[in-house]
């Protein structure tokens, strides 16, 4: 079976780069598998996981948003930001959606509750990547 790489880079660091044979990604416009020799494409990413198959395993990644550019024999993925499942701080990732559920409640400023409700989706996805 042919494969491609795949890299997910942050501002901070390269976080994965490995051989594939498929990506699984969440873009603004619905749900994309990328297999190799996709059509080349350029797509805004939801704050969701990324399930990345090569060699019969899966490896599974919590990304906070950005943005996924396919190659030929490549896709990168530039995300605000990024973690593999064995990374994330379960106990951590809870407190924050909690506080996040708070400041929903509380129902303050419009800005407030803008960055309350994507802190609510970054944690929730990094507890639902460390439960897979």
């Amino acid at each position: 079976m042919s494969t491609f790489l795949v890299e997910i880079v942050t501002p901070e660091r390269k976080v994965y780069a490995e051989t594939a044979n498929m990506v699984s990604v969440k873009g603004v416009e619905g749900e994309l598998g990328i297999l190799p020799n996709h059509i080349p494409l350029v797509t805004p990413l939801r704050i969701a996981p990324v399930t990345i198959k090569r060699d019969g395993k899966v490896d599974v990644l919590a990304v906070g948003g950005g943005f996924i550019e396919v190659r030929k024999d490549k896709v990168v993925i530039l995300a605000e930001s990024a973690e593999m499942a064995s990374e994330i701080d379960v106990n951590r990732a809870q407190a924050a959606k909690q506080r996040a559920e708070e400041r929903l409640a509380a129902k303050q400023s419009e800005i407030d509750f803008k960055r309350a409700e994507l802190a609510l989706q970054r944690a929730t996805n990094r507890i639902n990547v460390t439960e897979r």
